[in-house]
C-alpha cells in the first residue's frame, strides 16, 4: 500500500463561500468539494485579490450577457475547426469540444507548486526509461518488480541499448490532475506517449480573451502562445548530433484522426511541415522528406501515431501509416523521434502506483506532487487491504484502458463485491486499487446558471534540454451534474486555465 503525500504539500479544507453582492454567484451552492473560485486559498495564504476581483467581475455580469458571449465564444472555436472526430456516432463525425466560459484560475503559487511537481515526475520518468531500455539497476535492485516492466506490452525490445539524444524518451508530458476534497493536487495518471488536447489550452485562451475582455482587463496573466515555439526548440535541441540547422516534421496519421485539428495547429505553430508516413522515404537508412523540388533530409519528427504504426517492417507488418526502414534509421542516429517509442511503459497504471518509490530511487527527493493513494494488491500488505475495504474502492485491472474491468466499490452489488474478491485472490498482480477521490469543482455556465461542476488539469511539459511546463494546462470539466467523468467521449468539455504571474 502506497501513500506519499510530500510534506509541504497545501491542505486546507473547503471554506464557506465568500460573501457577494447579489449576482451570479448568488445562487451557487457547494458544500461538499473543494471549490477552485471559492477555496482560491489553497496553499494556506489569504484568498488571492486577483481571483477576488475576477469573481466580484463575474458576478456583475447578467446572466443573458454571459449566456450571449458563451455562444459567441463556442462558434468562434467552431468556424475556426476546432473540432474532435466522435466515430461512435454516424451523423456526428465532427465536433466542437463543449468550452465552458467561466475560467478556472490558479494562483502563482499554486502554479509555482504544479509546475515543480511536474519537472521532477518527467524528469524520473526520462530516467527511469533510460534504466529499463539499459543497466535496469531498477529492477536488479527490486524498487519494480521484473516482470512489470519487461513483461509489459509496451516495452519495446528495439530500443533496448539505444542512446537517445540527452537522454529524453519524453519530450511531451501530459500529467492529468486532480484536487481532492481538501485541495491537495494528485497526480491520477501519467501520458508519455501522444498525450493530447494543447490546442484548446492555446484557443480557449484566445476565445475568452475575445468574448471577456472586461474580466481580463489588467489581470496579471502567465501566456500561452509560447508553446509551439517551445515545442519546436525542443525538438530541435535533440536532433542527431552535427546537424545545424535541423528540419523538424510533425507526422499524422492523416484527416481521419480524431485529433487532426491538433496536428495542423502545431505544424503551424511550430512552423514545420505537417507531413504523413507516404510523404516520408528512408533511403542508406537516413530519412528524407519529399517535396517538388526533391527529397529534403528530416531530422527530428513529432508524431502522433502510435508505436505499432510507426514502422511496418518493424512493427504491424500491415500499417500504411508509417515509414518503412524507419526504426533502422532510428537506430543509427540519424533522426530523432518524439516522443521514443516504447515509452508506454512509464504511463502503465502498475507502474504509475511505483513512481513514488522511483522519483526517489532517481533522485533521492521526496514527491511533490503526490500519487492518488495506491494499494498494490501483488503486495500483501495491498491485498490485504483492498479485501477488506473492497466496498470503499475503486479496483482497476493494470492491463486494461477505457474504463473496462474495473470495480467501482460504493456503486457494486454484495454479488458483484463477492465475484470481484475471487478474481482478486486468484491473480491479484493483475490488480491495483484506489479511493474514491472527491475531484474538485469550478463554477460552469449551467441551464439554471452557475453551478459546480467537477474538473482535472493536465499541464503540458515539453522537454528537450530542459523541461518547460506550459502555464496552466487543459482544464476539463464534467459537465453533467454530479459525474465526475470530464473525457470529451463521454460529455466532458474544458475550460481556460488561467494561472496568476503574480
Amino acid at each position: 500500500m502506497v501513500d506519499h503525500t510530500p510534506e509541504h504539500a497545501a491542505v486546507i479544507s473547503p471554506a464557506p463561500s465568500p460573501s457577494l453582492p447579489e449576482g451570479l454567484f448568488s445562487a451557487y451552492r457547494n458544500t461538499d468539494f473543494f471549490c477552485e473560485m471559492m477555496n482560491s486559498a489553497a496553499t494556506g495564504l489569504p484568498p488571492d485579490p486577483q481571483v477576488e476581483l475576477i469573481r466580484e467581475r463575474l458576478n456583475a455580469l447578467p446572466l443573458n450577457d454571459l449566456r450571449d458571449r458563451a455562444t459567441q465564444a463556442e462558434q468562434e472555436l467552431y468556424n475556426l475547426g476546432i473540432t474532435f472526430t466522435v466515430y461512435s456516432e454516424r451523423d456526428v463525425i465532427d465536433r466542437i469540444l463543449p468550452f465552458d466560459l467561466i475560467p478556472r484560475v490558479l494562483t502563482q503559487a499554486e502554479w509555482r507548486h504544479i509546475e515543480a511537481g511536474v519537472k521532477q515526475r518527467v524528469t524520473a520518468l526520462n530516467m527511469f526509461l533510460w534504466d529499463i531500455y539499459h543497466d535496469r539497476k531498477v529492477l536488479k535492485d527490486g524498487i519494480i518488480p521484473s516482470e512489470l516492466v519487461l513483461g509489459n506490452a509496451n516495452y519495446c525490445e528495439a530500443m533496448i541499448g539505444l542512446d537517445v539524444p540527452g537522454g529524453t524518451y519524453i519530450h511531451v508530458d501530459g500529467t492529468d490532475l486532480v484536487r481532492d476534497e481538501k485541495g491537495r493536487f494528485l497526480v491520477l495518471e501519467d501520458n508519455g506517449r501522444t498525450p493530447s488536447g494543447v490546442s484548446y489550452v492555446i484557443e480557449n485562451r484566445h476565445a475568452t480573451l475575445r468574448v471577456l475582455p472586461d474580466i481580463a482587463a489588467g489581470i496579471d496573466l502567465m501566456p500561452v502562445d509560447e508553446y509551439g515555439m517551445q515545442l519546436y526548440g525542443a525538438l530541435a535541441d535533440v536532433a542527431p548530433a552535427g546537424v545545424d540547422n535541423p528540419q523538424v516534421v510533425l507526422l499524422s496519421p492523416g484527416i481521419y484522426n480524431s485529433a487532426y485539428f491538433e496536428h495542423v495547429f502545431l505544424a503551424r505553430e511550430m512552423g514545420v511541415p505537417l507531413v504523413e508516413g507516404r510523404d516520408l522515404v528512408v533511403e542508406n537508412d537516413r530519412v528524407y522528406m519529399r517535396t517538388t523540388t526533391g527529397l529534403r533530409p528530416v531530422h527530428s519528427i513529432y508524431r502522433r501515431l502510435n508505436d505499432d504504426f510507426l514502422d511496418p517492417e518493424a512493427f504491424n507488418p500491415t500499417s500504411m501509416l508509417g515509414v518503412p526502414g524507419l526504426i533502422r534509421a532510428y537506430r543509427k542516429g540519424n533522426v530523432t523521434i518524439a516522443n521514443a517509442i516504447g515509452t508506454g511503459v512509464a504511463d502503465d497504471k502498475a507502474v504509475y502506483a511505483y513512481m513514488p518509490r522511483i522519483i526517489e530511487y532517481y533522485l533521492s527527493e521526496k514527491p511533490i506532487l503526490s500519487n492518488v493513494m495506491t494499494n498494490i494488491c501483488a503486495e500483501p500488505d495491498g491485498l490485504a487491504y483492498t479485501l477488506d475495504n473492497l466496498d470503499k474502492l475503486v479496483v482497476k485491472p493494470v492491463g486494461e484502458s477505457g474504463g473496462y474491468g474495473l470495480l467501482i466499490g460504493p456503486h457494486a452489488t454484495k454479488v458483484e463485491l463477492e465475484e470481484f474478491r475471487l478474481k482478486l485472490l486468484a491473480d491479484p498482480a493483475n490488480y491495483i486499487s484506489q479511493p474514491v477521490v472527491q475531484l474538485s469543482v469550478s463554477p460552469t455556465l449551467c441551464e439554471t446558471g452557475l453551478e459546480p461542476r467537477h474538473v482535472d488539469l493536465r499541464p503540458f511539459a515539453v522537454t528537450g534540454k530542459s523541461t518547460w511546463v506550459l502555464p496552466g494546462g487543459l482544464s476539463r470539466v464534467a459537465l453533467k451534474r454530479g459525474s465526475l467523468v470530464v473525457n470529451s467521449s463521454q460529455g466532458g468539455g474544458s475550460k481556460d486555465t488561467w494561472v496568476l504571474a503574480s
